[in-house]
């Protein structure tokens, strides 16, 4: 999918996407639950199919109907040589993993990328427990049963590690201690995780900071719910706002949890001139918010942007070689990036999604002022489907130079 971009200003008023973040989570829950839960909110975005797939994977069944699902847990546990398809969704590759060690052998396949991105700290914590762990360039095999224990982990790699374990130790015999060395990021999806596994029947108690005992021998209860408003997505809508656009998005938790939820203030902190903002609970707004920064012509200094590399692309680097294509320096930096004042020009090539969603939004961002052309614009899929459907609505005026 190739989109040709012409310079728009977008208005009116939107719904905001469902939370990939929370639905993830609630359909893993489900799965994890004996009888039938009712999920509304899920989307048709890849990363959700994705967690369909490994759900079925998982032995549990779901039938989806439009945006809701009804998933019906698995009874017993992992079919041998079970294989899980996880496309190019981190969150399902990590999440399921736990779970999924019940004793059988089991496989997990990706995209080269998500592969790439690894498992680093499953390899260490799980090999030390007595899984084993084959890889090979196509996935990741693995046999053992996940035991109870004691677990430490790294704090400024990725949430996600911490997350599978919660799905996966309540369910054992034996009690267990999960510890997070600072510095921890992302801690907003930690706070998301225990607050689904709650409301699906699950107690995890935080002794300490970073600390969570979790007790043994718990039952998931079923449930119906839904899934709210996704703020990661919804910035990269307002985010139009402050290039001179007036969109209004609907459907979004004001007192939600999600970390992505900051987007309204630094956005409005990018209006002043070298804005300093830090991103390590919020690495997902990254790409947007370079592009917001880069659009305003007042420069500003992001930190916090480590864990940008392991993105689906190396998001600081790609966004620095982007803006570059609109007149805009940047300065890269171990833990940080400074986007330098400037003025923005129209690329004179088309520009590379790197198969990357947040990138596809980014350069839409900037395109909306200049014009341009995006190539492998499709991977916007994976987060976010109807997104050019969505901006169309609003004014944006794109075309397919695919068809």
């Amino acid at each position: 999918m190739k989109v040709k971009i012409s310079p728009s200003r977008l208005c009116g008023e939107v719904s905001a996407p469902p939370s990939k973040s929370f639905a993830h989570r609630m359909m893993i829950c489900a799965t994890l639950a004996h009888g039938e839960s009712v999920i509304k909110g899920i989307s048709d975005s890849e990363d959700m199919l994705a967690t369909l797939d490994c759900i079925e994977a998982l032995g549990a069944r779901y039938e989806k109907r439009d945006d809701t699902v009804t998933i019906t847990g698995r009874a017993g546990l992992t079919p041998e040589n079970a294989v899980f398809r996880c496309r190019e969704s981190g969150s399902t590759l990590r999440f399921m993993i736990p779970p999924a060690l019940t004793g059988a052998n089991v496989r997990f396949e990706g995209t080269p990328r998500l592969l790439e991105r690894g498992i680093g700290i499953y390899e260490q914590l799980l090999g030390e427990k007595g899984i084993e762990i084959e890889k090979d360039p196509a996935g990741i095999t693995m046999k053992g049963a996940l035991k109870s224990g004691e677990y430490t982990l790294r704090g400024d790699v990725s949430s996600q590690f911490v997350t599978g374990l919660l799905f996966a130790l309540p369910l054992l015999s034996g009690n267990s201690v999960i510890t997070v060395l600072p510095p921890v990021e992302s801690r907003a999806y930690i706070d998301i995780s225990c607050a689904v596994l709650k409301s699906f029947g699950i107690k995890i108690t935080e002794t300490e900071p970073n600390r969570f005992f979790v007790f043994g021998g718990q039952e998931y209860r079923t449930q119906t719910t839904a899934v709210e408003g996704d703020w990661s997505n919804a910035a990269a809508l307002y985010a139009f706002n402050s290039v001179g656009g007036s969109v209004k998005v609907n459907g979004l938790n004001a007192e939600s949890i999600q970390g992505d939820r900051v987007c309204l203030e630094y956005l409005r902190a990018l209006e002043a001139s070298e804005a300093v903002l830090d991103i390590s609970n919020c690495p997902d707004l990254g790409p947007v918010l370079f592009a917001a920064a880069a659009a305003k012509g007042n420069g500003a200094v992001f930190t916090g942007t480590r864990r940008l590399r392991i993105k689906e692309s190396d998001r600081a680097l790609v966004m620095s070689d982007c803006l570059s294509h609109f007149g805009i320096e940047t300065v890269l930096g171990e833990n940080s990036v400074r986007i330098l004042p400037g003025t923005l020009h129209a690329p004179e090539t088309a520009l590379s999604s790197h198969n990357d969603h947040r990138i596809v939004m980014a350069l839409a961002l900037l395109m909306s002022i200049t014009g341009g052309t995006i190539e492998n614009a499709q991977a916007v899929s994976k987060s976010y489907p109807d997104f050019f459907g969505v901006l169309t609505s609003l004014g944006l005026e794109v075309t397919d130079e695919a068809q």
